[in-house]
Parts: C-alpha cells; structure tokens; sequence
C-alpha cells in the first residue's frame, strides 16, 4: 500500500521553527507588525531586535504536526 506525504502548513512554516533540539520557537509579538504603518515610527522603535520566544508545550504537537516534522 502507497504512503502519502503530508504537505506543509505554509502559514505555520512561515511562523514557526524547530531547533536542533526539537523546540519549536516563534517571534515575539510585539515585533511580529514591521511592515505596517512604518513611516510614522521613530527609527528607535523600528530598530528593536527580533526577539525570538519559546513556544508552550501543549502546542507543540499540533505545530511539528502541521510542520510535518
């Protein structure tokens, strides 16, 4: 019987990484917004380093489910 490859969920590809160690890790939200509205910021606060955040653990299956992973 053929096995089927499961396709990656795009918008959690874009979203989520797995780490070496099997973490799965996503951007915090305050800085997730770049592209909106940036003309109007101070070159301070669009200059804030993207800080990257550890996802909680009851999420994680469902995340490398849809990373395929």
């Amino acid at each position: 019987m053929k096995k089927y490859k499961l396709k990656t969920h795009k918008g959690t590809a874009k979203r989520f990484k797995v780490t070496a160690n099997g973490k799965v890790i996503r951007k915090k939200l305050q800085n997730r917004n770049n592209s909106h509205m940036v003309n109007m910021r101070k070159n301070a606060r669009k200059a804030i380093p993207e800080a990257f955040v550890i996802t909680s653990k009851a999420n994680v299956r469902k995340i490398k489910k849809l990373l395929g992973k």
